[in-house]
């Protein structure tokens, strides 16, 4: 019996994906060469998500998750936008202690690479887009999901109804489809605004990327290709205010003050993006017949910039599950595959949430003992070199219960 008998003789779709971004193509790329039928809902145009204006971020890409989108054949659209990061430096405002971490520790190839969201978007609509087996319904909103024994029925905001085996959540960490399905999430606002620009620099970065912690939010500068790096700038709100007022040449002054002359003179190119920042994380990832997908599971600080690489980790470990069941013929969208599902990426994902927000509530403090403390830890990484090369390779996403995709792959023997 195949997964679709398994699943009702009318069901439309084996996998129905709400959300278009980054997280839902990356799915939808990973299993189309199953043969699965896919239906990917966006509430706007794929196009308009393109556009200049729609977003100037860039995405840490770790080495875990390039293995995974060079293993999709998605890498050499994307490649040549991507900067490699062979050096990171973290440390605090005003103090002597920091730490360097170098690619060279771990291997030869880089910590992580730089990529403009634009590019990772562009590559990813180009790739869904080439598969027939792929429907793209947008605009589309889901107004409705009722579940049933053998499928979930979805109701759209234009009157269209489908079935299907396994509804995918990842619209996000304020998915309207989460609360439909009866998850409730919770909620803390960091009183933070992250101000994002691209800014255009004297000296080479080398491919060095720079963290550095203040009292009022932390300062990241991420290199990207040329004489060009990105900042993410995590701000006060009422400070970021302040800051949104400012003209280009008294922006890059303001940042050239934080970051100090490391890149000599800079000016910022193009536009500044602000995006408050709040931590949301789900009550659970399943419920039945649905899962939910990076950001609709669990919303991080971009403190670290893991994000999309926690969200990848979920891809790739339900594009797993499913294409195992659907080999066996089995129905990926039981009960026992969602169980599977939960339990594999629930750790993960609590884990990063404790880390990032602790992170920063630990760097948000400018009291003297804690910043003793903070030093005196700092200081204790730098000087242990085992201790350093565990949180690069942690950080690189080659560690823990990796999904077959996104594991390094075996050295090559030559004869």
């Amino acid at each position: 019996m195949t997964a679709m008998a398994r699943a009702g003789r009318g069901t439309d779709y084996e996998l129905v994906i709400a959300g278009g971004g980054l997280t839902g193509l990356a799915l939808a790329a990973a299993l189309a060469p199953t043969g699965c039928r896919i239906a990917v809902i966006e509430q706007v145009p794929l196009a308009s998500l393109l556009e200049p204006a729609h977003d100037g971020r860039v995405t840490a890409v770790a080495r875990g998750s390039q293995h995974f989108l060079a293993r999709l054949g998605l890498w050499p659209a994307i490649a040549a936008d991507a900067q490699p990061i062979f050096e990171i430096l973290v440390g605090e405002a005003k103090s002597p202690v920091t730490v360097r971490y170098d690619h060279r520790e771990v291997g030869r190839e880089p910590l992580g690479w730089i990529v403009p969201n634009r590019t990772l978007r562009l590559a990813l609509q180009e790739a869904v887009g080439a598969r027939p087996e792929i429907a793209v319904l947008a605009p589309a909103r889901i107004v409705a999901a009722v579940s049933e024994p053998a499928a979930l029925r979805l109701s759209l905001e234009d009157g269209r109804a489908l079935r299907c085996a396994l509804l995918a959540v990842c619209e996000g960490r304020f998915s309207p489809t989460r609360a439909l399905l009866g998850i409730g999430a919770r909620r803390f606002a960091y009183g933070q605004i992250a101000i994002v620009g691209t800014l255009e620099h004297e000296r080479p970065h080398r491919g060095r990327a720079v963290e550095r912690f203040f009292p009022d939010g932390p300062f990241a500068v991420l290199p990207m290709p040329g004489c060009r790096s990105s900042i993410v700038w995590a701000l006060e709100a009422e400070k970021a205010d302040a800051v949104r007022a400012l003209d280009a040449r008294e922006f890059a002054a303001e940042v050239e003050e934080r970051f100090g002359d490391l890149l000599g003179a800079i000016r910022l190119e193009g536009e500044r993006w602000y995006h408050p920042l709040v931590l949301v994380r789900s009550e659970r990832i399943v419920a039945p017949r649905a899962a939910l997908v990076g950001d609709a599971a669990r919303g991080i600080h971009p403190i670290a910039g893991q994000g999309w690489n926690l969200a990848l980790r979920d891809v790739a470990a339900l594009a797993e599950i499913v294409e195992e069941r659907l080999a066996l013929g089995l129905d990926p969208g039981d009960a026992a595959a969602l169980a599977r599902y939960a339990a594999w990426r629930s750790f993960d994902g609590l884990a990063l949430v404790a880390v990032t927000h602790g992170i920063d509530r630990l760097f948000a403090n400018d009291l003297g003992p804690l910043k003793l403390l903070r030093n005196l830890g700092l200081g204790l990484v730098e000087r242990l070199p085992p201790l350093k090369r565990f949180f690069m390779r942690h950080a690189m996403g080659v560690l823990g219960e990796l999904p077959r995709a996104m594991r390094e792959p075996p050295p090559s023997r030559h004869p």
